[in-house]
């Protein structure tokens, strides 16, 4: 079975107004080994200006590997969330972050549906996704970078939609990154959704939700851009830990989603012990 690594998503300076450069430093610091960067298309004004983490997929790619490197930071994937429903919003967009991933070594480029057009019926939505999708499993596949898909909106918001999407195309480029916290506050039992999808992981967001969180939110949401520390929340890190561990095939990146430094810390602590103790 494969190994679990522990890596931090550029999420966590959510809260702190400053860019890519000073996320992978506070990763570094941490303690963490992996990084997960988020890419954006075209240009966006807060990131430019030093106050968000996106990097433009317009800048040189070595401008991400060139500050992981100097941090000793291990790139774990590229979050490239879009509308795979809207190969118009999303499909370039897709595509070159995978030509960006392969360019600097990224394994996995990771997305979800995201939110439908509105004058779309489901029939017509699932012909567009996988057009997007098999346009970029194309790239994907010549490149050796897996697309991961997301369980975070409203087709994948069940086990039964997110194997739906994971279907539309039969591709070695497809597989599944599995975020914890959509998982469960879209309202279903976490550790049964992830036994049913472990076999198809290339990586996972590792996202707790605090009660308080849970009480306002499950089953009325399709997810949530962060969580709280690991450990300080309702889900239950070692058996899906010992799930991973015991049954994914593959060595997995759990990418922490927190939104603030003093939540990454506490989740490298929390996730590190049971890592390192093995069960």
């Amino acid at each position: 079975m494969g190994k679990i690594h522990i890596g931090l998503n550029a999420e966590l300076s959510r809260s702190s107004d400053k860019p890519f450069e000073w996320a992978v430093e506070a990763a570094a610091r941490m303690g963490y080994t992996y990084f997960e960067p988020m890419v954006h298309f075209g240009r966006e004004l807060m990131s430019e200006a030093g106050y968000f983490h996106t990097v433009s997929l317009f800048d040189d790619p070595y401008r991400i590997k060139d500050a992981c490197d100097a941090a000793k930071l291990t790139i774990s994937g590229l979050q490239c969330h879009g509308p795979l429903g809207r190969p118009d919003v999303h499909g370039e967009y897709l595509k070159l972050a995978i030509r960006t991933a392969a360019e600097i070594g990224v394994p996995v480029v990771n997305t979800d549906e995201g939110i439908k057009a509105k004058w779309t019926t489901e029939a017509e939505d699932f012909v567009l996704i996988r057009y997007t999708l098999k346009e970029a499993s194309l790239v994907a596949e010549r490149r050796n970078v897996k697309i991961g898909l997301e369980p975070h909106a409203q087709y994948s918001r069940t086990p039964e939609g997110l194997d739906r999407i994971y279907h539309l195309v039969e591709s070695p480029a497809i597989g599944i990154n599995f975020d914890t916290g959509n998982a469960y506050l879209c309202g279903h039992d976490v550790n049964a959704w992830l036994e049913r999808v472990v076999g198809r992981l290339v990586h996972l967001h590792a996202k707790d939700i605090a009660a308080e969180h849970s009480h306002a939110e499950r089953g009325k949401v399709t997810g949530t851009p962060v969580g709280c520390a690991c450990g300080a929340g309702v889900l239950d890190w070692d058996r899906i830990i010992k799930t991973v561990q015991d049954r994914c095939p593959r060595d997995i990146v759990f990418s922490v989603e927190c939104g603030t430094p003093d939540q990454a810390a506490r989740s490298l602590d929390h996730l590190g012990k049971i890592v390192g103790a093995g069960r």
